[in-house]
């Protein structure tokens, strides 16, 4: 095996263990069920996106993988602002303030 590969195989098992890592912690703590909830769901939707979004780019031809960065530049940070807002207005909720 030359070092390339050797050196993509170890970068994506990292990026996908730093990742399920992230996920644990962020359902770890919370602070009720229904927050609980939300973040497993939302943990799934965001697995789904990037599984697809990789799979995109290994499968479409040059250089119309790139064009999928568009949409992932724009839909990540929108989604994250958005799971933000939910996750603080159900921990704000279940917290009974």
């Amino acid at each position: 095996m030359d070092g390339g590969l050797i050196g993509a195989i170890a970068g994506g098992f990292l990026g996908f263990a730093g990742g399920a890592v992230g996920t644990y912690f962020g359902i770890r703590k919370t602070n009720g069920p229904r927050e609980r909830a939300f973040m497993v769901k939302a943990a799934v939707i965001a697995w789904i996106a990037i599984i697809i979004f990789i799979v995109l780019l290994v499968i479409l031809p040059q250089p119309y993988n790139y064009l999928m960065w568009i949409p992932y530049g724009i839909l990540l940070p929108l989604g994250i602002t958005k799971c933000n807002k939910r996750q603080a207005e159900l921990r704000q909720r279940e917290n009974g303030s």
